[in-house]
């Protein structure tokens, strides 16, 4: 089922357009457009911003509550206005994957799913709730790849939820499908700069947290993209866990990701069932959040990829691109010394 072109999808892209403004052309291409210094640094010291369950900005209330989520919620659920509450605190994000991608987000956080008693292999994004078709969500990311051909992203295939083999097989296929010679096989993390991605004509990275990555080259395995989960409602601890977990980074051999998330507990939904996650934790404490985002910095030791609800709000985007013109001063004090 695809995501409704009527009145409700109209408002929301109305209320993400606004929000968008001009940032979205001139992100577009903003990694093609980085100084040529900053093309030959490994793509695991740059600042890259990504999106918290990337595919949530559309979930389908009318198909059945995912088999990632609690017995007792499935039973709840047989109650319409239950979907209608679980819907307000499944969606994460505003922006379709186009939109996303126009706006600079070039990291992907993804959860997958069969529909248990459907027949055939079909792959679903799913947060609680069903969303689009993984196979229409591929073919809208290379269509933008198509268009910025010095475009690359990070697609982190990281929860999978009723999916035998044969479906993994199926998916794999799929991912193979839309992006081709675009994939970029398992290297030596340090290589892979901007100037090694565009030599080779590669623009997809692919993390695929399952054991069959073993048996595909363009499969990377899901421990060379840590991403630590705070699992707080509590920002104050929220940026604690970010930084005590930055200081435990790898120096070498990985991605990092930064999830700048604020998650909500049972009683948090309890106490604002209407409100939802963007009016009850995000809204509030983003400035906060993003203002530690601009204390950050890139590199060795820095930050790498750094995740947001709505990334739409507050430039978030931009804010995460700007830390590279730090590595920039940092080389031209390097050389005046």
């Amino acid at each position: 089922m695809r995501p409704p072109a009527g009145r409700e999808g109209g408002r929301r892209r109305r209320r993400a357009a606004g929000a968008m403004g001009a940032m979205a052309e001139s992100n577009a291409d903003w990694m093609g457009s980085l100084p040529a210094a900053l093309r030959s640094y490994p793509l695991s010291n740059l600042a890259i911003p990504g999106s918290h369950d990337s595919f949530s900005y559309w979930v389908d209330e009318k198909s059945p509550v995912g088999p990632d989520q609690a017995t007792a919620i499935k039973r709840l659920a047989r109650i319409s206005l239950v979907k209608k509450i679980m819907k307000k605190w499944s969606v994460t994000q505003n922006l379709t994957f186009k939109e996303q991608l126009e706006g600079g987000i070039r990291y992907f956080d993804l959860r997958v799913s069969s529909k248990p008693g459907e027949i055939g292999q079909e792959i679903y994004f799913i947060h609680g709730l069903f969303g689009i078709k993984v196979w229409d969500g591929l073919k809208e990311i290379n269509t933008f790849l198509e268009q910025h051909p010095k475009e690359v992203i990070f697609l982190d295939f990281n929860h999978f939820y009723a999916m035998d083999n044969s479906h993994h097989f199926f998916l794999i296929n799929r991912i193979h499908s839309a992006f081709g010679s675009k994939l970029c096989s398992v290297e030596c993390v340090e290589y892979v700069t901007l100037q090694y991605m565009w030599e080779k004509e590669h623009q997809v990275l692919i993390f695929y947290h399952y054991p069959l990555y073993q048996e595909y080259p363009f499969l990377w395995p899901g421990n060379k993209m840590p991403a630590p989960w705070a699992n707080t409602t509590n920002v104050h601890k929220l940026l604690q866990f970010l930084e005590t977990t930055l200081e435990e980074r790898s120096r070498y051999g990985t991605f990092h990701v930064s999830q700048a998330i604020l998650t909500p507990r049972v009683k948090t939904i309890a106490r604002h069932l209407i409100r939802g996650l963007k009016n009850t934790l995000v809204h509030r404490n983003l400035p906060m959040i993003l203002n530690w985002v601009k204390a950050q910095k890139p590199g060795v030791m820095g930050v790498n990829i750094i995740t947001s609800d709505f990334v739409e709000l507050a430039d978030f985007a931009a804010t995460v691109i700007a830390l590279n013109d730090l590595l920039l001063e940092e080389d031209e004090s390097a050389t005046k010394s």
